[in-house]
Order: structure tokens, then sequence, then C-alpha cells
């Protein structure tokens, strides 16, 4: 009897970070019914002969909350192998919520995330009030891939305690509501909870998010309750000497008191490098509290082009210039005379300039430049100002060049050290959020591309592995994350000597005509999620496979 599809002859990397072998794929429904050699027929086939079989990859830090409304596809991530996104993080989230709280929440998620309200109040069909009835609202949308949310702090408080929620801590009865609210959601399907430590995540107002203050009692009865629904407790530390200790240190107060999965993001900034606080995690996991970080696997940060608004700070008439228009405007010589001579009277000229890197004129973005290579040099060689530099750049590449503006893990060896540890999970690409700042979502493509084929530091068992089955772990997700029969058809085929980042570009495709920041991917031939093929050559087929994971799926 025929299979539905069988993906023939290629290097399965099953997920479980054992050796690749040689073999075919079988799936039925949605469901993978046999690994190995397949005689039987497809009624589709895959041919996969020297290219790489790999389960579906999950990204653990995603704010495609509000893009799910306008977007089945959930781009950029379904261009780079992604079959499951995590929804939700860092505490912002648009359930629970009252019907009077849809603009606060809206607002809230805008300054924080930089995806524009008007975008988000009218993208979604706003006809929850619970987490579970939000779930339910979205997996009406049919998305191409498989989405899981968490519950957010933010919205918990707000939900329980208005705005006192914002500057004010909780009662002992509303942090028994809060922690019962947020019980709920898992019970109703969220798959964990959210809470954010950094103050710079604001309000409109520019107070700081409800919950970013919270004590140890108040997120240690969270915990209990999230625990007991079998949930994941995700957290943004403040990364502050002073702060990012006692950070870490309530990481472990939340698993010793829910006795769960805690995932927090890890990162290096100017001030930490990876081993300086991070002991404390490493003895925690000792204890056997099972505690995972999330980190981007090459340096993160802002986009620097003609069509974002990051580019020398004193250069507001040019912010202030439409984006169709501005590459007519740099054309005329008295416009840039006035451009670089607003530079070059700004003393913050110099070190803007000097955290640009240039990313390159090929398709391939380039972002292993050492902090050294940066925009500064390149005008030191020209004997020009660096906003020179960047206008001629402009000039002669059609308005096309782009520069990147890393603000965290801009060391490469602390990247590696970091990679290297059993407790780190690849991701934190922020997709959907920061949308016309930042674009780190092909981050799943660079691993692939520079630590496992250019580099080879990665075996490329281990690097799928840690985008697979070691996130799925992370989510208690039992049905997927590994090539093994029964399990989900959440599969990548994937050339390996081609697979690569595009240059991120800016569009404008989000409702009311607003830009956003995109990158596409080359190397996947094909993405087959729930037992659909929804891309193909690297180009979305029509077929969405999609379904909304909860934490009632699995046992």
């Amino acid at each position: 009897m025929a299979h539905d599809l069988v993906i023939r002859g290629g290097t399965i990397v099953d997920g479980t970070g054992a050796p690749p072998v040689i073999g075919d794929v079988a799936v039925d429904g949605d469901t993978i019914t046999a690994v190995g050699r397949v005689d039987s027929r497809g009624h589709q086939e895959i041919d996969a002969e020297g290219h790489v079989v790999t389960p579906g990859f999950i990204d653990l830090h995603t704010h495609l909350d509000a893009q799910i409304g306008w977007d089945p596809y959930l781009t950029p991530v379904s261009w780079h192998g992604v079959t499951t996104a995590l929804l939700g993080n860092c505490g912002v989230t648009f359930a629970p919520c009252k019907p009077a709280d849809r603009e606060f929440l809206a607002e809230m998620m805008e300054t924080v995330e930089d995806i524009p309200r008007e975008a988000i109040l009218s993208g979604l069909p706003w006809d929850w009030q619970t987490y579970g009835e939000y779930l339910d609202s979205i997996e009406q949308l049919d998305p191409a891939i498989n989405v899981a949310g968490m519950v957010g702090h933010a919205a918990v408080r707000f939900y329980v305690m208005g705005h006192r929620g914002i500057d004010e801590n909780p009662t002992a009865a509303e942090i028994d509501e809060i922690a019962d609210v947020a019980g709920r959601s898992v019970r109703d399907g969220a798959i964990g909870f959210s809470t954010n430590r950094l103050p710079a995540h604001r309000l409109p107002d520019g107070r700081s998010i409800p919950g970013t203050f919270a004590e140890a009692p108040e997120l240690e009865a969270i915990a209990r309750q999230v625990g007991a629904a079998n949930g994941l407790m995700q957290n943004v530390p403040w990364y502050q000497k002073g702060e990012i200790e006692k950070d870490l240190e309530l990481l472990g107060k939340q698993a010793r008191a829910g006795g769960g999965r805690v995932l927090f993001s890890v990162v290096e900034t100017n001030s930490f490098r990876f081993d300086d606080p991070h002991h404390i995690v490493e003895a925690q996991r000792a204890e056997g509290l099972e505690i995972y970080g999330v980190t981007v696997p090459r340096p993160g940060g802002f986009v620097s082009s003609l069509h974002t608004n990051i580019f020398f700070p004193s250069w507001k008439v040019l912010r202030e210039t439409p984006v169709d228009a501005r590459l007519g405007k740099i054309r005329d010589a008295a416009f840039r005379d006035e451009l670089v001579r607003l530079a070059k009277d700004d003393p913050a000229s110099e070190r803007f300039a000097s955290g640009l890197r240039f990313m390159g004129l090929e398709p391939r973005p380039v972002y292993t430049r050492s902090r050294e290579d940066n925009l500064v040099a390149m005008a030191a060689e020209r004997d020009e100002h660096p906003a020179e530099t960047w206008l001629a750049l402009m000039l002669e590449h059609d308005g096309e060049a782009v520069f990147h503006m890393p603000f965290f893990n801009m060391n490469f060896d602390a990247v590696e050290s970091l990679m290297a540890r059993d407790w780190v999970v690849p991701g934190l690409g922020d997709a959907g959020a920061h949308v016309s700042q930042i674009m780190d979502s092909g981050w799943a493509s660079f691993l692939l591309s520079h630590w496992v084929r250019d580099r080879g530091v990665l075996p490329i068992e281990s690097a799928v592995h840690r985008m697979t089955g070691r996130a799925a772990r992370v989510l208690a997700l039992h049905d997927r994350g590994v090539l093994r029969d029964g399990k989900r058809a959440d599969i990548n085929v994937i050339d390996l000597d081609r697979v690569a980042e595009r240059q991120p570009r800016v569009v404008a495709d989000f409702p009311h005509g607003k830009n956003r920041l995109i990158q596409r991917a080359v190397g996947y031939l094909a993405t087959v999620v729930n037992g659909a093929v929804i891309l193909k050559d690297d180009e979305h087929t029509g077929l969405r496979g999609g379904r909304v994971l909860r934490s009632t799926d699995s046992p």
C-alpha cells in the first residue's frame, strides 16, 4: 500500500543527537509511519539524496502573537525550517483580557515589541477573554506552522489588579488570584507562563510593564500553579551587575517551588561574559533543577539601512523623509552635505558608527565581522567621515546597502562557549517583534551554515538536536522533535551545501501599509508540517499544516 509521502534516500539526522544514517521517511496523514528503508511508493515523493532530513525546528522565543492574525505563514521563520513557534514571551500577551483592556494590551505590545498598535487591534478578532478562548480563536486562523502559547505576567497582573498592577505589588489575596489565573491558563492549554525583569520594557507612559519588579513570593506562587499543570516558566532577566545575579537566583526559586521547567534568555553583552554570572545556573542544575537558556547563535541587534530609522542620531531630517523618497533625497549633494555636517557636529556620531558592521554586497549577509571591523574603520580607509562612507555606500548600491548594529552576542568565542552547554537551546530571534529595527529570525539557517558547514564546530547531529529534540523537551512536546515512527510529521529536507540567510529587506505588508523587516532563506528543499508540504524549494506551496499545540495535548 502506498504511503501519502515518502522522503527518499536522505541523510537522516533524527533529532536525538545520534549519528546520521542514510534512509527513507514515510508519512501517512500527520504521522511518521516508517524511518529507515521504505519499499512502498508514496503518492508524493521527495528525492532527498545528498541532502539532510531533520525534524522541523522549534523556535522558543517569538512574538508572532499579533502577526498570526494576518500572516498565516508566520514569516520569516517558516522560510527557515521552523515548524513550531512559541508565542507569548517576555510577559506580554493578549490574554487574559477584559473587553475594556484591549487597547492597553495592544499599546503595551507596541511599545515593548515595536508592533504597530493599529495592526494589532484591526488584525486580530479579539473575541476572547480567557487564555483558553484565545487559543480557540487563533486556531481558527489556520496557521501554516504549529504555534504554542504562554500566558504573560503583564496581562495576568492587569487582568487581576488593573492599573494598580503597574506600580504596586499584589496583596496576598491578589497573589493567590494571579497564580490561579496563570494555572488555569495552563490547564486550558497554555504551554506555560512568561515574565519579564527588564525595566526597559515599558508602557507608552514610560513606566515598566506590570510584573517587572515582582517579588519572589509572587513568582513562587505562580510557579507552583504552573508546575502543577506541567507548564513552563519563561523569564527575561535584567543583565545588569547586581541585578542579574538576583534574577538568576529567582530561576532556582521558581524551579524549586513548581518542580517544573524554567527557561530564560541568556546573552553576552558589553557588561557580561557568559561565564561571569552563569555559574549560578550550573549550580542550580546540579541540584537537579530543570533550567534552560535560549540564545541567538550569532550577534543580534539592529539593522541600519536607508529603509530603517537606524542611522546617525542627528539625522532627524532623514527620519522625517518618507522611506520611498530617501534615495532621491541623498542623491542631492546639498542634502548630503547637510547630513554630513550634522553628523560631524554630533559627538554621538563616532560612537554610533563604531557599532555598525557592513553586511556585505553578496546575497548572503556577513554576520562574522569583529568589533573592530566597523564603519569607523571603513571610513578611515577611505579617508572620510563615517557619515560620508554610509551615504556613499547607499548611493553606490541604489539604497540597498545594509549594516548590522549588534548589541548582544558580539563575541564569537563567547557564543561558541555558551552553545557547548547542554542546557542551552538556540533561538531568541524575536520573530514578529521589533519589526522595523531588528531581524534575527534567520538564526536556524545561520547555525547550519556557519557553525556546522563553514566552521565545522558543531556536528550536524548536535546542531539539529538542539533545535529539535532538546527544544521539544523544554516545551514537553512528546509527539514531535524527533524522526521516529508514531511521531508527528514535522520534517525538513535541507541542502546543507547551500543553506543560508539572505540579506534583510524592508517590505510594506503589515496592515495599514506598515513596514517591517523580513529575511528569506535558501537551501530548504521542503518543509513538512503535520504531513503537509508547506514549503518547497524555498517557497510556500499554499498548504497550511499547522496546529495550536496545547499543554493538554501531551501527558
